[in-house]
């Protein structure tokens, strides 16, 4: 019985869902003709049209939301928003704490044949490999060259332990002694208190 009414379920919200989509593409179409049209007049015959007005000549406190309509043109509510951005003071002087506000994408910026230590999925390894091995070099250079003998043994931290004998493990005769064995798998263990 439930998978009957999971199927009916589903039926009814896709036929509402068909109803909605129907409905938003007859709104769609709607503006877009709208949108044509006014395309054809000029900024003036809109804002008299609309009873706007001129959004370069805003004041502050002004309302804008009549510019914010759906039937209105792209290109005057964006005049408008710049000007409503040009009187706010709170939105017209930024503090230089924004993030991603500077134009990252400004071709004059870009060097021509710029060479990175970055390396695609390997991050900056040469580089830090690099390094690296010229610390080893100078730290070789100041053992080899010491400025005073010294008479005095090794200290027992710079000695190197003597390696510890770990359990042998049994090979199976049938496999070559290349062959990897596969550890067992590791289980977790809980232990609780109480």
């Amino acid at each position: 019985m439930t998978q009957a009414r999971d199927f009916w379920s589903r039926r009814k919200a896709a036929v509402q869902a068909e109803a909605e989509a129907e409905v938003i593409a007859i709104e769609e179409q709607a503006i877009a003709a709208q949108h044509a049209e006014l395309q054809e007049k000029s900024d003036a015959e809109i804002l008299a049209e609309f009873d706007l007005p001129d959004p370069d000549e805003l004041q502050a406190g002004d309302d804008v939301s009549g510019f914010m309509a759906k039937a209105v043109p792209d290109r005057l509510r964006r005049r408008a928003l710049r000007r409503l951005w040009r009187l706010n003071p709170v939105l017209a002087n930024v503090d230089g704490l924004v993030d991603y506000g500077e134009d990252y994408t400004d071709a004059a910026c870009v060097i021509e044949n710029i060479q990175t230590a970055y390396q695609v999925g390997k991050g900056m390894l040469a580089h830090v490999e690099a390094l690296a091995a010229e610390a080893e070099d100078s730290e070789t250079d100041e053992t080899i060259e010491p400025d005073e003998p010294q008479d005095e043994p090794a200290s027992p931290e710079t000695a190197t332990p003597e390696p510890v004998l770990m359990a042998e493990v049994d090979m199976a005769p049938d496999l070559p002694e290349e062959a990897e064995v596969t550890p067992a798998p590791r289980r977790m263990k809980f232990e609780f208190e109480g």
